[in-house]
């Protein structure tokens, strides 16, 4: 444990349970289920409602191997490529040879996809997938299908949940197990303020940390808030520097920020091509899948059209579709399009790749097992090893099905027991104004965005680290008007700490992988980095980096056991004043 904590006041009223799941994407609701059915008392925490996370806003699919002549194997080969040599195998194979049976579960607790003429689910490809093994439902409404089937069992199970609250922090008992969390109620419901679920599991669920950039495809809840909780309860974090960027979001000007509309690599797999201005097809001869090529690809691509066209993006063109297949087959992205003022039945539409997925995040084992005792992961803010540095499309809702199910059994199996959550004494942390969040973003979007340097790395971390610094020299002045504890302030906080962290693991991977593109080391170097990058917080605030013996994970080890590694690498901070 590091002793950081986020600055709030103490917990004013308690819950008991045995699991508290942070989130309630398909990960969380998931996981959340299986405890509860088997007789755990389970409280879901959200920070927005039950429905406005992540998962509902997924528009392509989920992958599997469901359809006939499909095999795990070939889906297991398709999920290595994209990964560019980081997958972890086993943590992969699991995925796939589980991965039909979960989605057969999924459908058991009420969520309906597309079916073919002769009764069968619908499959269609994406990019990176050699054969037709993404299931949909309501054309491009997956997510929330799936959304509204595990909402609606939830509540039919009557499972405690809270609405509209964010988690500060991670509860441990005295020999340093998990014992719950504190989190903040935002004045609805039957709690208010700051509290605490007290529980011996705690399962992160927590989704992603797009909005560490000033354009991306996530929710506005999507800042960090469980990997930055992670870090400040001592457990390891893995491969942040690999943000996949979304090829095809929807160009709204290049002063637009925060959520953008996505445009489902779906459209691409029913035949939409890539063009500049001029109609030209780009994608071919790059790629054998052309504009079916994985993401990292086909976003590079686009940047590189852009650079040399002198424009801001590129187009997707899908007037052959029809009126009828649009309708049909894309009616949410057709809504987007036209609320926005462009008709995708008569016209190109506008293309740029924005910040999409974070294929790192808490690391853990084939059990969701982070390296803190009696704390989970999974969803999104987990790293499984699944995705490697560049995850494969639509295997973020199976990764998210099938690890949740791990963890539910774990738990059952284990029957988790701590002690009584211990006081602290935490480390002063101080907060950053919320004014600071755009600030963050135009850094991150400057300086790790889709083309990166030595040089805009370093950049970002001197102005990241100048901003961290300046709060703990502003913080108690009498000149200085500490920020305020409250959602916002927690936010940025934590957007902070998870920009950092990138930043740090991105300069010290010195190659272009996947979807982390080094303009100064354009070449993929396995003898070197097919390994990944480990960090930790320490409790002086130090940031420890260690690059792993190869592109396996290996067991998860407590907290602190691996410090002393020789590729260990310190990023200090400033002391506290």
């Amino acid at each position: 444990m590091t002793g950081i904590r986020l600055t709030a006041p103490a917990p004013g009223w308690s819950i008991d349970a045995d699991v508290v799941v942070v989130g309630s994407g398909v990960a969380g609701l998931t996981a959340a289920l299986r405890c509860a059915a088997a007789g755990l008392a389970t409280v879901v925490v959200t920070k927005a409602r039950l429905d406005d996370g992540s998962t509902r806003w997924a528009q392509g699919g989920i992958a599997a191997a469901l359809g006939e002549g499909d095999t795990p194997e070939q889906h297991l080969d398709d999920t290595l490529v994209a990964g560019a040599g980081l997958c972890d195998e086993a943590a992969v194979r699991t995925l796939v040879t589980e991965g039909p049976d979960a989605v057969r579960r999924l459908i058991g607790t009420g969520a309906h996809f597309d079916t073919a003429d002769d009764g069968t689910i619908a499959l269609t490809r994406e990019g990176g997938h050699h054969r037709r093994r993404i299931a949909h439902a309501g054309g491009d409404a997956t997510g929330a299908e799936i959304s509204r089937a595990l909402v609606e069992a939830v509540r039919e199970a009557a499972l405690h949940t809270v609405e509209n609250a964010l988690v500060l922090d991670l509860l441990t008992d005295a020999e340093g197990r998990t014992a719950g969390v504190t989190l903040h109620v935002m004045g609805e419901g039957q709690h208010d303020g700051v509290g605490a679920v007290n529980a011996p599991a705690v399962i992160l669920a927590t989704g992603g940390m797009g909005q560490v950039f000033s354009a991306t495809t996530n929710p506005p809840v999507s800042t960090g808030d469980g990997v930055a909780l992670a870090l400040r309860a001592g457990a390891e974090v893995s491969d942040l520097e690999f943000v996949q960027f979304h090829p095809t979001v929807l160009f709204l000007g290049s002063d637009s920020e925060g959520q953008q509309p996505l445009v489902s690599e779906a459209v691409r797999g029913e035949g939409a091509h890539l063009v500049d201005a001029h109609g030209t097809r780009f994608m071919l001869g790059q790629h054998e899948l052309a504009e079916l090529a994985p993401r990292d690809i086909v976003a590079k691509a686009i940047t590189r059209q852009t650079q040399l066209h002198g424009t801001e993006h590129m187009y997707l063109d899908a007037r052959h579709f029809g009126a009828q297949m649009w309708e049909q087959r894309f009616p949410t992205i057709l809504a987007a399009c036209r609320a926005h003022g462009i008709d995708p039945v008569t016209e190109p539409i506008p293309v740029a790749p924005a910040a999409h997925y974070a294929s790192g995040g808490i690391r853990t084992d084939l059990r969701g097992r982070t390296t803190v005792p009696g704390l989970y992961a999974c969803g999104e803010v987990a790293c499984t090893g699944v995705h490697g540095a560049n995850r494969l499309a639509s295997n973020s809702l199976l990764e998210g099905l099938v690890f949740a199910e791990r963890i539910a059994a774990d738990i059952i199996r284990e029957r988790p027991r701590a002690g009584e959550a211990v006081a602290t004494h935490p480390v002063p942390s101080p907060l950053m104004s919320p004014e600071a969040r755009g600030t963050i973003q135009r850094i991150m979007t400057r300086g790790a965005g889709v083309l990166r340097s030595a040089d805009s790395l370093a950049r970002a971390a001197e102005e990241l680290e100048d901003l961290h610094r300046s709060a703990f020299l502003k913080a108690g002045a009498a000149e200085h008007k500490d920020a305020v504890p409250g959602v916002e302030a927690w936010e940025v906080t934590n957007l902070l700490l998870v920009s950092r962290v990138l930043v740090a693991a991105a300069r010290r991977r010195e190659e272009t992988r996947g979807c982390h593109w080094r303009e100064d080391r354009p070449e993929r170097d396995d003898e070197n980095w097919r390994r990944h990058l480990v960090v930790r917080l320490t409790p002086d605030r130090q940031l420890v980096l260690r690059r792993t013996d190869t592109q396996a994970f290996g067991p998860v080890q407590p907290s602190g056991a691996a410090d002393c590694a020789a590729t260990s690498t310190t990023h200090p901070t400033p002391e506290e004043p």
